[in-house]
């Protein structure tokens, strides 16, 4: 029997509540924008309310549900942008949200001990990223909010809570705390003596498609859901984006979006001496997730047309620069050397001079695609280097690749198949519903159904282009 299922997804610039069936069909979306704040006591610090943000996750439902009468919700779950966290006082209300975007710990973290010990822990480098980080900049700058916090969780933990009042974490949201030991898949005492944290403050760990509760009769009635509604444990976005693709162990899985995440799933830990990757635990702490990325990616390419084919649909753009047979500029806007864990702070168009005649807007849209992809497959022959790609495709979700170019672009410079599931541009509901699926136990009838496939041609244009673009984006950054 079809079911339909209540979805939350948090994001970093925006949030949605979608409806989503059992077969992977979205329903209906509604999305709302992240409010931030500046926190003027750092120099690189922000904020949230989460009071807000629940105000604007409720109107979303609300909308979402109005706009879809009579639809029977069948389960609840949320996935949440990752290295976010949410405070909550002794009387457990959630009263302050430390986002991705905080870096409030950057002045004190050159000052922790044991790095090396940290990241064979935790499978992360030591930086103001991490939730362990802005804990400890709140602490030392901030005392009293730090002391009147009792509990932290994740994002998408934080909406389990609202709907059902219980405080927990995920493993695959744990691992972002650099708090988590990733061997043994529970929080360490010698993490959190290393940046001071108090332990007390670190939820119950529990599983991405187990019960956290049933809903709250007060939002039931206020949504008019159905009374006994299960609240099923999702997880880290990215996480369960990769579940999306119905990957195996030893899958490479990309997920293109603000930014493109380069991964493979193993059934093991995997430690690299070099320290140039990521191991994240995946969902349940079922296996782990090694990972590469070119930083930011997908919005270059949004924010250039916001800018210069406003009005023009993807669509369009996406012929019109198919239809190029040579390129007469390079683009570098990808924003991390992941690998070297060094960002890229110069980007630009480059161009042989004097200004060619036949140059037009198009050109600069193939090269900032060129670049996405390009920036990608980087990441993926440094993610080969460590963990090589036995197999012969390479998994991708995410709106990113809505664009053939890019799909073909990057078959052609990986020489792989490029797979995409049903509904890849939609990962988040899709990964969120296969969670449900599964507490259920039910399967979809779009469980295997693949959408597209890329493959191989000679690429001789990308591929051209690459070995220009990588010199150029040096020469930038020198």
């Amino acid at each position: 029997m079809l079911k339909t299922y209540l979805i939350f997804d948090l994001g970093t610039g925006n949030s949605r509540a979608a409806l989503v069936t059992s077969d992977f069909d979205v329903i209906g979306m509604s999305a709302f924008e992240n409010k931030y704040y500046k926190d003027s006591e750092y120099e690189d610090a922000q904020y949230f309310v989460p009071e807000e943000w629940k105000a604007s996750l409720f109107g979303a439902c609300s909308e979402l549900l109005k706009a879809n009468p009579g639809v029977h919700v069948s389960g609840i779950t949320a996935s949440g942008a990752r290295e976010s966290i949410v405070l909550y006082d002794k009387e457990g209300k959630a009263f302050l949200g430390l986002p991705n975007i905080d870096n409030r710990g950057r002045r004190w973290v050159g000052g922790i001990g044991d790095k090396g010990y940290i990241y064979e822990k935790t499978g992360r480098w030591v930086t103001e990223d991490f939730p362990a980080a802005k804990l400890l900049g709140l602490m030392k700058k901030k005392p009293d909010e730090y002391g009147r916090t009792a509990k932290i969780t994740s994002l998408s933990e934080w909406i389990g809570e609202i709907f059902t009042g219980k405080i927990v974490i995920e493993p695959s949201q744990a691992c972002e705390t650099q708090l988590f030991d990733i061997d043994r898949m529970e929080w360490s005492d010698t993490l959190c003596r290393y940046y001071g944290i108090d332990a007390n403050i670190l939820p119950d760990v529990q599983n991405s498609g187990t019960l956290l509760g049933t809903v709250k009769h007060d939002i039931a009635a206020a949504f008019d859901l159905p009374l006994e509604t299960p609240f099923i444990v999702g997880g880290a976005d990215t996480q369960i984006a990769v579940k999306s693709t119905r990957c195996n162990y030893n899958d490479t899985v990309v997920v293109s979006g603000t930014t493109s995440p380069v991964a493979t799933l193993l059934d093991r830990k995997f430690y690299d001496r070099e320290e140039r990757c990521w191991t994240d635990c995946n969902l349940s702490g079922k296996g782990y997730q090694v990972e590469t990325n070119p930083g930011v990616t997908g919005l270059n390419f949004q924010r250039f047309k916001d800018n210069f084919l406003t009005n023009v649909p993807y669509s369009v753009i996406d012929k019109a620069v198919a239809e190029k047979e040579s390129f007469l500029c390079t683009a570098s806007f990808s924003s991390l050397l992941f690998s070297e864990r060094r960002s890229l702070k110069t980007g630009g168009f480059i161009m042989k001079s004097p200004f060619d005649a036949n140059f037009d807007i198009y050109d600069m849209a193939w090269a900032v695609l060129a670049d996405i992809a390009c920036s990608i497959f980087e990441q993926y022959n440094n993610l080969c280097t460590m963990i090589p790609n036995r197999k012969d495709y390479i998994l991708c979700c995410g709106g990113g690749f809505k664009s053939p170019l890019l799909c073909q672009m990057l078959s052609d410079l990986s020489a792989k198949h490029v797979i995409l599931y049903y509904n890849y541009d939609k990962a988040s509901a899709v990964g969120c519903a296969e969670i449900c699926n599964e507490y259920f136990n039910i399967r979809s009838a779009h469980e295997n159904q693949k959408d597209k496939t890329y493959r191989p041609g000679s690429g001789e244009l990308i591929k051209r282009y690459h070995d220009i673009w990588r010199n150029n984006r040096m020469l930038l950054n020198k």
